[in-house]
């Protein structure tokens, strides 16, 4: 199945009027699930477990969450998945360097400022630096920055109250890349949280990219040799498309660790936020707008309207794919355009 097809079975099922795309509305309103540390009992009773612990439940800022196991004959310290609790992130002695590597990682330092500079989706891509993997992150970077040329932001209705958005950098179509080495020692807890608990490829001999929005969230991650631009396109134009998922549980994607204050940092993301939302232009609910997603080629023209989510065409399909009178509408006002370039 199509990624698109399965996010809007999904998606569409709670569909609203709110036209904030889903980017935003996950960096806005969905709070992180939170990871859980599970000590062993006699760790936990140690002083300097204790006191190493202490500023975490005391007022942390990951979405960490530290219990003491039930299990007598449990031995190391370990890190489960937020939702799949039976899932291990890591294991081991922790000591104040191991908790340093579960809490934090410069690639994740590098993600939050992305995040709150207002970047759209950062493709997080891990590779082996062979020469057929800097060929795929090539193909790859050359795709997302053609895609933020020609995609646009729904139309926001700032009378519309199902459609404010919270405090935050300003709004901004914006795809980037974040790219690591899958040896780097330093980022291997990282390298796991982004491939997911449902472990469907080894992170550590599989190079691979994964889709990170909101507040640390991975809408999917695909193995380099399967990510072609059909599927980068339908990720990209779903996460910039308008939201339809109000509820975090009825959308895909999982989690990952970050060690941050959410709540403060993007208020203060938005006083020092200093480009303008020229994408979300302000204009009336009534007044007509088509929402060009593709200059046309030889073989298809794709528009997004207000009005539906964003489904790519698949590679080789014959012929433009028409949504109908919309779509129609888009040529009539678009290809004059082309003509006189």
């Amino acid at each position: 199945m199509r990624l698109a097809t399965l996010i809007i079975a999904i998606c569409t099922s709670g569909a609203c009027a709110c036209t904030i795309p889903v980017f935003r509305f996950a960096l806005d309103r969905w709070e992180a699930d939170k990871f859980h540390l599970v000590l062993p009992q006699a760790v936990s009773k140690e002083p300097a477990v204790q006191d190493l612990l202490r500023p975490l439940r005391a007022n942390g800022k990951a979405n960490l969450d530290i219990t003491t196991s039930a299990d007598t004959t449990q031995q190391d310290s370990v890190l489960r998945y937020s939702r799949a609790s039976d899932k291990q992130v890591w294991s081991g002695k922790l000591d104040a360097a191991a908790l340093s590597a579960v809490l934090d990682s410069p690639a994740r330092k590098k993600l939050v400022q992305q995040l709150l500079a207002g970047d759209s989706v950062i493709w997080v891509i891990a590779d082996s630096g062979s020469p057929v993997d800097v060929l795929e992150v090539e193909r790859i970077e050359k795709r997302l920055k053609f895609l933020e040329q020609v995609a646009s932001l729904p139309i926001q209705d700032p009378n519309d109250p199902d459609s404010q958005l919270g405090p935050g950098p300003a709004l901004k179509l914006k795809f980037t890349t974040l790219r690591l080495r899958r040896d780097d020692p330093a980022e291997q807890l990282l390298l796991r949280m982004l491939a997911g608990p449902q472990g469907t490829f080894d992170p550590a001999t599989t190079s691979f990219a994964g889709a990170v929005f909101g507040r640390g969230r991975v809408l999917g991650a695909w193995p380099l040799a399967i990510l072609d631009d059909a599927s980068l396109d339908d990720a990209c134009m779903f996460l910039v498309g308008r939201c339809g998922c109000r509820l975090k549980n009825e959308s895909p994607g999982w989690d990952i660790l970050l060690n941050l204050d959410w709540e403060k940092a993007l208020p203060a993301a938005a006083t020092t936020s200093e480009s303008k939302p020229a994408e979300a232009q302000m204009t009336s609910p009534q007044q007509p707008q088509i929402q060009a997603v593709f200059k046309p080629t030889a073989a298809e023209l794709i528009t997004i309207t207000p009005d539906e989510p964003a489904v790519l065409a698949d590679k080789g399909r014959k012929g433009p794919l028409i949504a109908g009178m919309a779509a129609g509408l888009a040529l009539l006002v678009l290809i004059p355009r082309w003509l006189r370039k």
